[in-house]
């Protein structure tokens, strides 16, 4: 079922729970919305793989076991065996999450330790990039290091500690739809390319917008990769 059909059959099974204006910024978030926040995820990826050329090997290594040396396209089935490149994505995210603050309006009284009440009403600005680095969750949060996204790391992880599509029911409607997307981009990159940043990351400076953007254009170099002697297709 398509994602605007599911939008209409909530509607038409419920009437009132969604209007159609809802439905038309549902859709729009989904369709449009994301292109922003994916491209900036994409860029900060590419610059982190290529300062890490030990983690992009082992990327590279993963697609080897998936693809061969196949140019063939990528399918739904090969998603879900890139478990490394996910992990790679999500410490991306960790680092530089695209949407860098999250804002939502108290509905009641929020009572906190310490007798502070913060009232109904109320604006709340939520900082991803900050929770990111909190050490409390993450040893040495500015390393990159996909490895935090394994299993038994994740298990002893509070999981409001990691929101870079929000959480709870009002978060973000296209995470898989922009997790597929990253995946395909990237595999195809990797699968072709080696890349390398020029730019460091003491050279990086951000712009805390509504997305999360470099405040200058992140220079990588782009290489060929050397296709193996041994064929599988």
């Amino acid at each position: 079922m398509a994602f605007l059909d599911t939008l209409l059959e909530v509607e038409m099974n419920k009437p009132g729970t969604l209007s159609q204006d809802d439905i038309r910024q549902e859709v729009d978030t989904f369709t449009f919305e994301g292109h922003d926040t994916t491209s900036a995820s994409l860029v900060f990826t590419l610059f982190l793989l290529g300062s890490h050329p030990e983690i992009q090997d082992k990327v590279a290594e993963e697609l080897y076991s998936i693809f061969g040396d196949s140019q063939r396209s990528v399918e739904m089935k090969d998603l879900q065996q890139m478990v490394y490149l996910e992990k790679v994505i999500k410490e991306s995210l960790r680092l530089y999450p695209s949407v860098p603050y999250i804002s939502r309006a108290l509905i009641h009284d929020l009572n906190l330790p310490g007798d502070v009440l913060i009232p109904k009403g109320a604006n709340v600005i939520i900082l991803p990039y900050i929770l990111h680095r909190n050490k409390r969750f993450y040893p040495d949060p500015e390393v990159f290091d996909p490895e935090r996204f394994n299993e038994d790391q994740c298990l002893n992880r509070h999981p409001f500690a990691y929101i870079p599509f929000s959480a709870g029911p009002r978060n973000c409607i296209g995470q898989k739809f922009a997790m597929m997307a990253l995946k395909i981009i990237l595999s195809t990159i990797i699968r072709k390319a080696k890349i390398e940043s020029i730019t460091t990351k003491e050279e990086l400076r951000l712009l805390p917008f509504l997305i999360l953007r470099p405040s200058e254009p992140i220079m990588i170099k782009v290489k060929p990769r050397q296709v193996r002697a041994e064929s599988t297709v």
